[in-house]
């Protein structure tokens, strides 16, 4: 059974005590499945959000997306933080500067970071390949997650580093730090919903495991739309719908009184032209 929404406080009590499961969710029906199947943490879109999101999700912690680029100045991230965390979230992810992170600590706002590959700035780090497998780029990995720390989030998503320099930046880090891709040494496993209910047609990541083959299913149900489509189509050139069954009736004495009534209508405006 399920208990109450987890705080900030019980999500840091628990780093190095175990593994927490966080899944990017995109659907109220993810949400609740998520919900229903003992997940701990969930990325969301703010969109998501709202008194539908907590009823199919009352106790998963969930982590709104304050989308690079979507945003731009401090003030743009805090107005977006307090509507994502009115609305029904718990902190934000943002990938935006330090100044920024700090101005929502600032104002209380729990705010979770990202190092390692980060989407939305891959072209600094060679675009969307593993980062932190040299020295060097690994001592940039820990540089970024100190001045986080300073700047005062209280999480990092860790995205596609070698295993051993995630561990050891999360045995250092007071940050609860979300591994997508960068080995079971951090406080969090990460992967999109997507990817585990099989839903991509395309590449999966290497980090990606896939339980499910929604793809297969979907492409099945699409037949059967194609098909259910082409034979109501049928069925309406050829006369076999509407049936009998799906018509309104009405019975004779009404039908002949509605069919009388209107021929002397139609009699007197004919002669009133």
């Amino acid at each position: 059974m399920r208990h109450r929404r987890p705080t900030v406080a019980d999500l840091l009590s628990m780093k190095g005590q175990r593994q927490l499961t966080m899944l990017r969710v995109v659907t109220l029906e993810e949400a609740e499945a998520a919900e229903k199947a003992g997940i701990d943490l969930v990325s969301v879109p703010p969109a998501l959000l709202g008194p539908e999101f907590r009823e199919a999700a009352p106790s998963v912690f969930a982590f709104p997306g304050l989308e690079y680029g979507d945003h731009v100045t401090a003030d743009d991230y805090i107005r977006a933080a307090f509507k994502a965390l009115k609305a029904g979230g718990d902190a934000v992810y943002c990938a935006a500067s330090l100044s920024i992170v700090r101005r929502m600590r600032d104002e209380g706002i729990p705010v979770c970071g990202h190092v390692g590959l980060i989407p939305s700035k891959a072209t600094w780090t060679g675009g969307f390949r593993a980062v932190g497998k040299t020295a060097e780029s690994a001592l940039e990995i820990w540089q970024q997650v100190t001045a986080l720390e300073e700047a005062g989030a209280f999480a990092a998503e860790i995205e596609v580093v070698p295993a051993e320099v995630a561990t050891a930046i999360s045995k250092r880090s007071s940050l609860l730090m979300l591994s997508m891709g960068a080995g079971a040494g951090c406080d969090a496993q990460y992967l999109f919903a997507e990817d585990v209910l099989g839903q991509n047609r395309g590449h999966y990541p290497r980090h990606a495991k896939v339980y499910r083959n929604f793809a297969a299913e979907y492409e099945r149900l699409q037949q059967e739309r194609i098909a259910a489509f082409r034979e109501y189509a049928e069925d309406v050139r050829s006369g076999a719908y509407p049936e009998k069954a799906h018509m309104v009736g009405i019975s004779l004495g009404e039908l002949e009184d509605f069919l009388k009534r209107m021929d002397a209508q139609e009699q007197a405006g004919f002669r009133a032209r």
